[in-house]
């Protein structure tokens, strides 16, 4: 493992996987500076926009590790500029800030929606099956075009810096009787509807431990990593899902039960990270 942080900026603090994050940092007694436009409940709380560098630049007081997970999580909750130059802007401060102050490793929250496919107007296709981390992008929305820029910001920070950047490739995340039971039903009835993110998963938990292995893993310079669970929120089988929905492209190899159709070597390898919060659905 790497050195243990002592104190961890949480960006984005308020929001569903800033909440999850700072609730796993304080059972393992590590203290958290919280940055949100919000209040949040820790101990230290910065209220502020994580574009604006002297916000950040006091954010960053005392702490060697920082979790950035501030954005506009989607592309209608803003117009395409606010949803672009927003998550840009804040990804670059944030980082360019850290790396200013002499933190040495940061996680960034990327999503599925890099790939380009989860808001596209029309059906888009993978290029093969499994994807991985060197799938491809296909973006044609703002959110999707943001991720896309704010990895390529975090590769740079980490040669500008010689910075520990992870991007951590995130899918619907959420839990039981929250977002997965809506989620599953709507799947269940009209299987499509979950094509553009592969009907994947992960438990805000298991978020929140990803992000915390992105932090304490022994690695040096840019990764970015999917991360989700081992199976799929449809109750059809993951073969069968994918005849129907992505016929036409090429498979790389067969698929167990709802084995999830994303490669997870990197996050186990790179990370030692498995989703431990599988949610129970009968196939």
């Amino acid at each position: 493992m790497a050195d243990t942080p002592r104190r961890v900026l949480v960006t984005g603090a308020a929001g569903r996987l800033g909440r999850a994050t700072l609730a796993l940092l304080a059972e393992l007694g590590v203290e958290a500076t919280a940055l949100d436009r919000a209040p949040s409940e820790a101990p230290e709380v910065v209220v502020g926009d994580a574009g604006d560098p002297a916000t950040v630049r006091r954010a960053l007081a005392g702490v060697d590790a920082v979790l950035h997970f501030a954005a506009i999580p989607a592309p209608t909750l803003g117009t395409p500029e606010e949803v672009f130059c927003g998550n840009t802007r804040s990804t670059f401060v944030v980082l360019e800030e850290a790396g200013q102050a002499g933190v040495s490793r940061v996680a960034l929250a990327s999503s599925l929606s890099v790939t380009g496919m989860p808001w596209a107007a029309k059906p888009l296709h993978p290029a093969y099956l499994p994807i991985d981390e060197r799938l491809p992008l296909q973006n044609e929305d703002p959110y999707g075009l943001s991720k896309q820029a704010d990895e390529a910001t975090g590769e740079m920070m980490a040669r500008r810096f010689g910075m520990g950047v992870v991007a951590l490739r995130y899918p619907l995340l959420g839990g039981p009787g929250d977002k997965f039971d809506t989620t599953t039903a709507r799947y269940a009835e009209d299987p499509g509807s979950g094509a553009s993110e592969l009907w994947t998963y992960l438990d805000d938990r298991d978020a929140a431990r990803a992000a915390w292995l992105a932090l304490t893993a022994p690695l040096t310079g840019y990764h970015a990593v999917f991360v989700t669970a081992p199976t799929t929120l449809a109750p059809q089988p993951t073969e069968e899902l994918l005849d129907r929905f992505h016929p036409d492209v090429e498979r790389r190899r067969s698929f167990e039960g709802r084995e999830t159709p994303i490669d997870l070597t990197a996050a186990e390898t790179l990370l030692g990270f498995r989703a431990e919060h599988i949610f129970p659905l009968e196939a």
